[in-house]
């Protein structure tokens, strides 16, 4: 079992937990229809990076 020879520093336990604080989820604009939707997802008309990929909920 790994056991720290240091302790951390307050400083460095508040580097350590520097990602916690990121807000927003990050958002793309589908170019083909004009959607919004999360970034390397397919949007909800079943379009991804201009090309139709899979039916949509629609069809």
């Amino acid at each position: 079992m790994a056991v720290q020879q240091n302790k951390k520093s307050p400083s460095k336990r508040g580097m350590h937990r520097s990602h916690d604080s990121l807000g927003g989820l990050p958002l793309a604009l589908e170019p083909t229809t004009g959607e919004v939707h999360l970034r390397h997802h397919v949007s909800p008309s079943g379009f991804y990076r201009g090309k139709k990929v899979v039916k949509g909920s629609g069809e």
